[in-house]
């Protein structure tokens, strides 16, 4: 481990990872803390840029911008109770009150001070359990690796309680659209219909930015929001926070816990990890009739687990190569555009890169927190820019970024497309985030499972002669069948379909 460490801070003299790291934090910010936009958006808007820069630089850059948006995303759901992105929804139950009754800093210091220690706490439990996994991982066949990606497809559409045939058909359609193209085995061609653009497959970067971007820059053109509050008086006072979360230790790495198993869990997410942490912090308080008027519990429970997620969620990524949600599905594409492939051989043949990755996640948390203590009376004022302006400005980048990837004015007719389908599913409230996994996982499974199956000769029973393969059946058969059983005993508590 110290080895792995000063491997890492080697790593941090590149000027380039920490122009990607202090960039990337800002921009964060500022996306988080501007209701209706978030990370997403940037991420696909930047996931081009992304392909020209080191690995590393590339990298830190995503995750800078991913977690900041997360921090960021507390400051308007305290000071004018709309959350800067979803995941921010629990912190405006007693960020807002507490800031309505005088006292916005204190609770925009505690959201900062749960944030860094439930990112820190996330990376030093990535620290130390990706590189065991990867040396398990290792002794798996391609065989269990694909039932692995179907195993993580699953937990995807059974995580969308109350979704899961939506989430399912997109799944689906995610598969189909990725075996678009010449497949790799036979170099055949599937469903271009005599066309040649259409070998090449579909554009992921088109499919990323048509749902994240253009779908979000709709939904912000046809938005009704209507800004209340925004008179909490800004004051300085931010660092008391950092003492006063540890007052309640118990709530603060309980929500921890829960937003480092939730990140290791593919499809599970962010806003599941809060929600558990808000819940059980009430349910454990002394005092839980404060909840929903300003207990600073709840502002710790809800921020400590929304943070510790992107870290942790790095952690099948690396070990296995798998993804888990839509974020870590785009990173995998600058890993693959790079050469390097994030699995068992990714601590053997790429060290320095894993060990930067970390220093510069440890780093990024300290940067974030001393970019809010400085900025955050003029950050506020940014949830105030109208809604129709931002999705103008959002809806042209992304229309650049769809063409100048390839040059190919198909590409952007294909964001545009899918950019109409984001809205739809964003005013459907269906999430998109199976038809991402769909598309990144789909390529992964498909050819494990062509590599597995012609080194076993076409015998099926190889699914349940190893031992890995069979315990991934299993969850997989019980998982599908405790959401059939769910779904029968709520359509029988609920036979007109009406809550």
């Amino acid at each position: 481990m110290i080895g792995t460490i000063i491997l890492g801070l080697q790593q941090l003299g590149d000027p380039m990872v920490w122009v990607a790291l202090v960039g990337g934090s800002i921009l964060g910010i500022i996306l988080g803390a501007i209701p209706g936009i978030g990370p997403g958006v940037g991420i696909a808007l930047l996931l081009p840029v992304t392909y020209t820069m080191e690995p590393l630089a590339g990298i830190t850059l995503l995750m800078g911008l991913y977690a900041a948006g997360w921090y960021g995303g507390a400051i308007p759901a305290i000071t004018i109770n709309t959350p800067g992105t979803g995941v921010n929804v629990l912190t405006t139950y007693d960020g807002y009150p507490m800031a309505k009754g005088g006292e916005p800093q204190r609770a925009l210091s505690l959201a900062y001070a749960s944030s860094f220690v439930g990112g820190v706490v996330a990376v030093i439990v990535l620290m130390v359990a990706a590189w065991p996994i990867a040396s398990l991982s290792r002794h798996l066949t391609s065989i269990d690796l694909g039932m692995a990606a179907l195993l993580a497809m699953v937990l995807v559409v059974v995580a969308h309680r109350g979704s899961e045939l939506a989430s399912f058909a997109l799944l689906g359609s995610g598969l189909f659209i990725s075996t678009i193209g010449l497949e790799t085995a036979y170099g055949s061609a599937r469903y271009t219909f005599d066309t040649t653009w259409m070998l090449a497959g579909v554009p992921l970067i088109a499919v990323i930015l048509g749902l994240f971007a253009i779908g979000q820059a709709f939904t912000l053109i046809f938005s009704n929001r209507q800004i209340e509050g925004g008179d909490a008086e800004m004051k300085r006072g931010l660092l008391g926070g950092f003492v006063e979360v540890f007052k309640y230790p118990k709530t603060l790495f309980r929500s921890a816990g829960f937003g480092v198993g939730m990140g290791v869990l593919p499809g599970v997410g962010e806003f599941l990890a809060q929600f558990f942490a808000y819940t059980t912090a009430r349910a454990s308080s002394k005092t839980p009739e404060k909840f929903g008027k300003g207990a600073p519990e709840g502002i710790i429970a809800s921020e400590t687990a929304n943070n510790a997620v992107p870290p942790s969620a790095l952690v099948p990524l690396l070990s296995l190569g798998i993804p888990g949600e839509s974020f870590t599905a785009m990173m995998l594409t600058v890993f693959i555009i790079h050469g390097i492939d994030p699995g068992p051989t990714l601590f053997q043949d790429n060290r320095e890169f894993v060990a930067g990755l970390y220093m510069t996640l440890l780093a990024m948390n300290v940067v974030i927190v001393v970019l809010l203590l400085g900025g955050t009376r003029w950050i506020a004022k940014l949830s105030s820019i109208p809604d129709r302006l931002l999705g103008v400005i959002i809806l042209c980048l992304a229309l650049v970024g769809s063409y100048s990837t390839n040059y190919r004015l198909t590409d952007t007719i294909i964001a545009i497309a899918f950019g109409v389908l984001g809205f739809s599913l964003r005013r459907a409230n269906i999430p998109m985030v199976p038809i991402i996994l769909g598309l990144v996982l789909g390529p992964i499974m498909e050819r494990y499972f062509r590599q597995g199956f012609g080194a076993a000769g076409g015998d099926l029973s190889v699914f349940v002669s190893r031992p890995a393969s069979l315990v991934f059946l299993i969850v997989i058969v019980t998982l599908i069948a405790l959401a059939i059983r769910n779904a029968i005993v709520g359509r029988r508590r609920d036979p007109a379909g009406v809550s």
